[in-house]
């Protein structure tokens, strides 16, 4: 079976191409991306603009090409945070559908918590234990434990690092240098945030792993010296709490232009990295978590999963 997933998230809209049946670990086949930082296009009006709705609708139109060069069995597409909250976010997708075909499916960020930890738990197994898993993206913060496959707790908390770099950090969307004042109050406002979060995190148990996943988690990891993605997925990662508080100070003194001259660093996602890393110390401070696992899965992953699951014996 040769399944398609498309994923419009608040930077990338992306398509990932496996080979899979139950039972059977997917098998990458293809995948594609398209850097169109979608939460950008919604206004101080949570309205998505005309400009963000057309480029959605032609990588729409381009990942349904592509799907069809690969010869997809099925296909499934879904939109998170910033199809999510903009007011016009459902009329979009309907008017994307009238033109394509496509019927999009929003999760809610509780959704993408549950099914990213999924993800996390195939890709660790039981051996792991009881499980926290973290996922910055560009709209939410993500958070879910638990021993089983299903997490005992998942959240969603609006500390995506594109949302706290227009919020916090507007200097560095045009590659400017981050306000060091400003990154200290970003990391205080995630910190009240998430205080609540790790309370209700904490009911569940102490985890005996606790992994990362996501674009964010993985560049902040090989900022801090993790093997890059050559080396493999099996490659094991980590990110630790000094380690980041070291790339804070770092990120804090250049631009984020510069930054994007980095090995690791996305161009078209550069500018987040400092609001990223601020979050990232935030939650591993609040969660007084020295060291995570970085997890190459993540939430298309899950989705792969949780449609092969209910495929029963097929």
């Amino acid at each position: 079976m040769r399944l398609g997933v498309l994923d419009i998230g608040s930077n990338t809209v992306h398509l990932l191409v496996v080979d899979a049946h139950r039972g059977a670990h997917p098998t990458p086949m293809h995948d594609d991306r398209w850097p169109l930082r979608l939460a950008e296009h919604v206004g101080p009006d949570d309205v998505l603009s005309k400009a963000g709705e057309k480029a959605l609708l032609h990588a729409v139109e381009e990942a349904c090409r592509q799907a069809d060069k690969q010869d997809v069995d099925d296909f499934l597409a879904l939109a998170t945070s910033a199809i999510r909250e903009a007011r016009n976010g459902m009329e979009v997708l309907e008017r994307v559908r009238q033109r394509t075909g496509v019927e999009l499916r929003v999760l809610s960020g509780e959704d993408e918590a549950r099914l990213t930890f999924l993800a996390v738990r195939r890709w660790f197994g039981w051996s792991a234990g009881r499980l926290l898993v973290l996922d910055i993206g560009g709209g939410s913060l993500e958070l879910a434990v638990g021993v089983d496959e299903l997490p005992d707790v998942a959240l969603s908390l609006p500390l995506g690092a594109g949302r706290m770099t227009r919020r916090f950090l507007p200097a560095a969307l045009t590659g400017g240098r981050p306000d060091l004042a400003a990154l200290e109050k970003l990391e205080e406002h995630a910190a009240t945030l998430l205080r609540p979060a790790a309370e209700e995190l904490a009911g569940a148990g102490k985890p005996d792993l606790v992994a990362a996943t996501s674009k964010t988690f993985r560049t902040l990891a090989r900022l801090t010296g993790a093997a890059p993605y050559s080396a493999g997925l099996r490659v094991p990662r980590e990110l630790t709490r000094e380690g980041l508080d070291q790339l804070i100070g770092f990120v804090s003194r250049i631009e984020s232009s510069a930054l994007a001259e980095l090995r690791g660093v996305s161009r078209d996602r550069a500018h987040q990295v400092p609001a990223g890393a601020a979050v990232a110390a935030a939650t591993m401070g609040v969660l007084d978590v020295p060291c995570v696992r970085i997890c190459p899965w993540a939430l298309r992953e899950g989705v792969i999963l949780r449609w092969l699951d209910s495929m029963g014996g097929a």
